[in-house]
């Protein structure tokens, strides 16, 4: 899954989950029925579970270019400089 995908995938994920949210107070109020609205709640839950989380073909479409390991041998890693600068206060004598 690439950056994109995941992207998506965290949308759909909260999209369902505040559209089947809703489908199942409605359905819980209108029925008159708690557990039904739990069910139809867990059901969204697993539905949305089966969409987001496999790697689906279209959560893939702008895979990552990656360097190859004998063109990573050619380009050297950058060096971080490390500076240390003391800023402390100069004490009076």
């Amino acid at each position: 899954m690439d950056w994109q995908g995941q992207k998506v995938a965290e949308q759909l994920m909260q999209i369902l989950l505040v559209v089947f949210a809703v489908a199942a107070f409605i359905t819980g109020y209108v029925v008159g029925s708690f557990q039904l609205m739990l069910f139809v709640y867990a059901g969204g839950v697993v539905l949305t579970t089966l969409i987001t989380i496999p790697n689906w073909p279209f959560f893939n479409k702008h895979p990552l270019k990656w360097l190859d390991p004998s063109e990573a041998e050619k380009h050297p890693k950058p060096q971080v400089a490390v500076t240390s600068v003391s800023k402390k206060k100069p004490t009076k004598k």
